[in-house]
């Protein structure tokens, strides 16, 4: 197990990646670039929603609004530095012969995700009843 500051080099080193174990069969590179890719959609996704909530809900209160919005902010930083450490757990790993490495984080993300939304649910239904 490396140290964080060891993974954010590797991070804007991938050939120190490429240099660990053996070149593995290039479809399974290919798959967690490709995993890659699709978190990196995802935080797109919540930056875009973040600005979305902030620019098309003038009505709704400043705080709600806001808050909306940093929080879906928030999770697409975090979704974009996931998916790159993530890659590079998973390269190496994969290089090595190893299992892949687990994580919490897509079942954090999804629970925030569905909290959230619950919330702009809630906050539309009173926004309709106000």
């Amino acid at each position: 197990m490396i140290g964080m500051t060891e993974s954010v080099r590797l991070w804007f080193a991938p050939g120190r990646v490429a240099d660990e174990g053996d070149t593995p069969d290039y479809r399974f590179s290919l798959a967690n670039e490709r995993t890659f890719l699709a978190w990196l959609r995802t935080s797109l996704a919540l930056i875009g929603g973040g600005f979305a909530v902030d620019q098309f809900l003038p009505d709704l209160s400043w705080g709600w609004r806001v808050g909306l919005a940093l929080t879906l902010l928030a999770a697409g930083v975090l979704s974009a530095l996931r998916a790159i450490n993530h890659w590079v757990r998973c390269e190496r790993a994969i290089r090595r012969g190893e299992d892949l490495p687990v994580s919490r984080f897509p079942a954090v993300l999804s629970v925030a995700v569905a909290v959230l939304a619950v919330a702009m649910v809630v906050i539309v239904i009173a926004g309709w009843a106000g």
